[in-house]
């Protein structure tokens, strides 16, 4: 008997990246330019990680709040305040160490073993994944393609709905698709979620991303008090700290106890120095979230009006996220034309077939560098398509 055969099967089962999968393949080439993964080019800013190593060196190195410094939680609900005009107590926010452990915990806390949460694909592999460790099965219902854009289908999700769903997972602005919810669509997500007496499990990480103008619309805006919602979310995107691992819970006060237990069993809790640099980027980083965007637009802008120029991809500009998913005519195999691009071009894209249902013929490109390096990567991208 193998060692590998004596494991748990649900850890056994739990697949590989193939995002990670493409990164491992080419990572460090010379030339390289990385659009695989979801992160942008600049180095967390001066301003946070001055505030994590004067923590540091002022000896915060103990063991700290479970749930989160009260700084910190008074920090995101000042942030709440400002981006979503809503007041809501320090008690609903809860600390993890990064969105991915979020994800994690709020999964152990709906769900037990056999039951099912629904979710919109192509999505971030990420949530399925979590689900299926935790021995709950994932359900994936399609957004719809046409035209370049995406659309959500009410009634694919209220057909996929069984004795054992508990709920049902929005990630919007979505990635990979860009895909996002109207005001309208959450209203009437959220009208399903009560008729049927589902949780809504919200993951709006790039809620500021939206090319619109001001953020894109949140069940925040139109959820009552006793709503059965818990939103997920990081500090990676906004601020460039990708590498900081340090998100958070927004859930209702009487879960508190519960997702502290589950922070206590697993990481038990985020070091106090790391949240001081999170404070520090919720308070002053307003203006440099700006210009984050600011870049994003423009890449976005640069990337997606070249490809479409080539007539050989089918793809809008995403209405929000970081993200363009292509679809490039004669492009059967997502894989293979990732590992063959990144190869021939040095340009590093994620291979749709990494997210699932819906995705297997298209490819994500990450927007949120240099509009510099992003007209460089179009350039070569478009030699490569009309090539083929």
């Amino acid at each position: 008997m193998s060692i590998v055969s004596s494991l748990s099967p649900r850890a056994v089962a739990a697949p590989e990246s193939g995002i990670v999968e493409l990164v491992n393949y080419a990572r460090g080439r010379e030339g390289l330019l990385p659009l695989w993964v979801g992160e942008g080019d600049l180095a967390t800013p001066d301003f946070i990680s001055r505030a994590a190593m004067d923590a540091l060196a002022a000896g915060e190195t103990f063991y700290t709040w479970q749930h989160g410094i009260p700084e910190l939680r008074q920090a995101l609900s000042d942030y709440y305040t400002r981006h979503f005009g809503t007041r809501l107590p320090v008690e609903h926010f809860y600390v993890t160490g990064s969105g991915m452990q979020a994800i994690q915990i709020a999964v152990q806390a709906l769900t037990s073993p056999g039951d099912e949460l629904i979710y919109l694909s192509p999505s971030w592999p990420n949530i399925a994944a979590a689900l299926e460790i935790a021995g709950a099965r994932s359900l994936s219902v399609e957004l719809q393609f046409e035209g370049g854009k995406w659309a959500v289908d009410l009634g694919r999700i209220e057909a996929a709905i069984t004795p054992k769903t508990k709920g049902i997972f929005i990630n919007t602005p979505s990635n990979p698709t860009g895909w996002t919810a109207t005001k309208q669509d959450l209203i009437d997500i959220l009208a399903l979620a009560r008729r049927h007496d589902l949780w809504i499990l919200a993951d709006e990480i790039y809620a500021r991303y939206y090319f619109a103008g001001g953020r894109a619309p949140s069940f925040l805006d139109v959820m009552d008090e006793d709503d059965k919602i818990i939103f997920v979310n990081s500090f990676s995107k906004n601020w460039s700290m990708t590498g900081w691992r340090v998100g958070w819970i927004v859930a209702p006060p009487e879960m508190g106890q519960v997702l502290e237990n589950l922070i206590q069993y697993s990481t038990s809790g985020v070091a106090q120095f790391m949240q001081k640099g999170a404070v520090a980027a919720l308070d002053q980083g307003d203006d440099f979230v700006a210009a984050n965007i600011a870049k994003a637009a423009r890449s976005r802008d640069i990337l997606c009006d070249a490809l479409v120029a080539t007539n050989r991809v089918e793809t809008l500009k995403p209405d929000g996220a970081i993200y363009a998913f292509l679809k490039i005519d004669g492009v059967a195999d997502s894989r293979k034309a990732a590992l063959d691009i990144v190869d021939k071009t040095g340009v590093g894209l994620a291979p749709g077939t990494a997210f699932g249902r819906g995705g297997e013929l298209f490819l994500r490109a990450c927007f949120l560098r240099d509009p510099a390096q992003v007209a460089i990567a179009a350039e070569r991208l478009c030699d490569y398509i009309l090539k083929l």
